[in-house]
């Protein structure tokens, strides 16, 4: 015996619903490489290159805070990606974080030192690093209902779907503070 709901709501595409789900799984497993990479660095050779003129000590907290810059842009990135994640779609919106996440990185390896261009160094490190937390932040977002929503995009064209899980359409994920239609 079938609830009425269940025979009202459209079939999912298993196919669709696993290429969601591996991109969500790819986006994140970059992410955090990129960040267990940086935080590698930030303890074994960003103070030698970005703070020599500090005591070890000292260097070793200075680089860790540059570390933390990417934990505390992170709302930022989420809140602006987020939104034009509703705008635009959430596939565009992580492919776009990623994209500057990696670029983020890339640059970040390619940045001169305190040696070669004094105090703009950490300066460029830290703004590199912003653009990193600001990238996963918002690629989090966009994480957050893209396998819901490709799931549910399926069958799309087989009528209204009637809200999940008890919640009225035009809200979201759990995870979001703002209403997202192609989530419900």
């Amino acid at each position: 015996m079938t609830s009425p709901s269940a025979s009202s709501s459209p079939p999912v595409d298993r196919r669709d619903l696993r290429k969601a789900f591996v991109a969500s799984l790819t986006g994140t497993s970059l992410e955090w490489y990129d960040f267990a990479v940086y935080s590698a660095a930030a303890a074994l050779v960003f103070p030698v290159l970005f703070f020599p003129a500090a005591d070890p000590v000292t260097g070793l907290l200075l680089a860790f805070s540059t570390y933390a810059v990417g934990y505390v842009s992170r709302p930022l990135g989420g809140v602006v990606f987020g939104r034009l994640g509703d705008v635009i779609g959430r596939k565009q919106v992580l492919v776009i974080t990623l994209v500057l996440i990696g670029v983020a990185t890339f640059l970040i390896g390619l940045l001169p030192t305190y040696g070669t261009i004094g105090v703009a160094a950490p300066i460029l490190l830290v703004l590199l690093r912003f653009a990193q937390g600001v990238g996963v932040g918002g690629s989090g977002a966009a994480r957050s209902c893209s396998p819901a929503s490709s799931a549910s995009r399926a069958g799309a064209g087989s009528g209204p779907r009637p809200p999940r899980s008890g919640r009225p359409r035009g809200t979201c994920c759990p995870t979001a503070s703002w209403p997202c239609s192609p989530c419900c």
